[in-house]
């Protein structure tokens, strides 16, 4: 049985339907159980401006521009059986509802594609070379088709 404990943290004046919030629950939930079945995990997921997501992209990569979603993995989990903490994953609203637009679906798309993502390289997964994007992009369609959160 999977535990997965979320917590979400909204550090802006935006108002985050509670349906968005299920929804990236329901993402990284069906994450654990396809890949990770029978562990349990815990994560933060908070939501920040792109002022706050520059300042941290600044600060921990070294460039100094807004971005999307930056993740922070804990040290490497291990296959004991307690609640592993995974990591903080921060999402820029203002980036999201731009490219939500851009892209031509839903706010909360993006935003659960966003948490998904940066769930994933939580988990090690990252998109350094080709084979590994391609890899990490295909899980990521793969879970948000079958959780019906289409473009």
């Amino acid at each position: 049985m999977n535990d997965v404990k979320i917590y979400f943290e909204n550090e802006t004046d935006t108002t985050i339907d509670a349906a968005i919030l299920d929804n990236m629950k329901r993402v990284i939930e069906k994450t654990v159980a396809e890949e990770y079945d029978g562990r349990s995990f815990e994560v933060s997921v908070t939501i920040v401006t792109n002022d706050k997501i520059r300042a941290l992209n600044a600060e921990y990569r070294g460039k100094d521009a807004p971005t999307d979603v930056l993740s922070f993995p804990m040290d490497e989990f291990d296959d004991t059986s307690h609640v592993e903490p995974l990591g903080d994953i921060v999402i820029s609203i203002e980036r999201a509802k731009k490219q939500a637009e851009e892209y031509g679906h839903s706010l909360k798309r993006e935003v659960c594609y966003l948490a998904l993502h940066g769930f994933l390289h939580c988990f090690g997964f990252d998109h350094i070379e080709k084979a590994d994007e391609e890899e990490m992009t295909a899980l990521a369609d793969e879970i948000m088709r079958e959780l019906d959160i289409n473009r």
